[in-house]
């Protein structure tokens, strides 16, 4: 490794190229003085979060590319010389910087095969949260809760390297088709008028979730090129089950993954008023029976 040092520090001696990387350096404060500028002047100027984000990442990446082609008109005459050493250290390297090289690979990955874009909820190595920020070495989430607890914003930023796409499954909320199913199970007892219940259930899923069948149809229509998405029916249903405890009757529907609990919300007041106002249908929870 010292001779290696040696060499490096003899080739900048004897070949002088201290200009070069004065020239270098040089070039890079200038270029972040020029972005840090224009980022200020789009943030003064532009009043939508959305569009200042989209130019502030496009102003980032052209600039970054402007200063790469610098820096190879800078040292384009020294690139036999180079060459040699890059491929002395390049071995260390890979080895010292693998997750650095690894995140820049995947940057590339994501911006051209687009697991994910900025906005998207998406689901990876236990982190669940909308994707806020796309960098190149890693991705930023806006967190969400568990699904169990309603998928609610926990108003922390998760920051996530970019080599993950690589190691874990990426699961994608709205990637190819916007809607996602969501269930809500009904637990009624057994001496309950089930199907009565079922009915006023099919009624009450309808209400909330039957304008969504005709926009997702549509989706699919226009993705179907693309992704093999087939679904037979797309409306709301209720299916029957029996527990330990009584009739299960579960409503499955279609949403929009960040207004599932919303939709919870609403069915559920809509249920316990079914029950308050229906003497046949009451609800069930686990009990025991002693009988003499």
């Amino acid at each position: 490794m010292n001779e290696i040092m040696n060499d490096i520090l003899s080739y900048f001696t004897e070949n002088n190229h201290t200009l070069t990387i004065i020239y270098s350096i040089g070039w890079l404060i200038i270029t972040i003085l020029l972005v840090t500028i224009i980022n200020r002047l789009l943030f003064r100027y532009i009043d939508d979060n959305s569009r200042y984000h989209v130019f502030r990442k496009r102003i980032y990446y052209t600039f970054s590319i402007v200063y790469l082609i610098i820096l190879w008109v800078l040292w384009a005459r020294n690139t036999a010389y180079i060459a040699t050493y890059i491929g002395l250290l390049s071995a260390g390297i890979a080895i010292a910087l693998k997750d650095l090289f690894a995140n820049i690979a995947a940057w590339f990955f994501i911006m051209i095969r687009k697991p994910f874009e900025i906005g998207q909820r998406i689901l990876i190595n236990d982190s669940r949260g909308d994707v806020i920020d796309i960098r190149l070495f890693q991705f930023s989430l806006m967190e969400v809760t568990d699904v169990h607890v309603g998928e609610q914003s926990t108003g922390r930023i998760v920051d996530i390297p970019n080599h993950f796409v690589f190691t874990y499954p990426t699961v994608n909320y709205t990637k190819g088709f916007m809607y996602i199913w969501n269930e809500i199970a009904v637990l009624i007892t057994f001496e309950s008028d089930w199907e009565l219940a079922k009915q006023k259930l099919t009624e009450i899923v309808n209400h909330h979730a039957l304008h969504f069948t005709e926009e997702a149809a549509e989706q699919i229509k226009s993705t179907a090129r693309k992704y093999m998405i087939l679904y037979n029916n797309l409306t709301p249903i209720v299916y029957t089950d029996v527990k330990e405890s009584g009739v299960e009757l579960t409503l499955r529907y279609l949403c929009l993954p960040k207004q599932r609990r919303d939709t919870n919300n609403f069915i559920w007041e809509d249920v316990l008023k079914l029950v308050a106002d229906t003497p046949q249908i009451e609800l069930a929870y686990p009990t025991r029976r002693h009988i003499i």
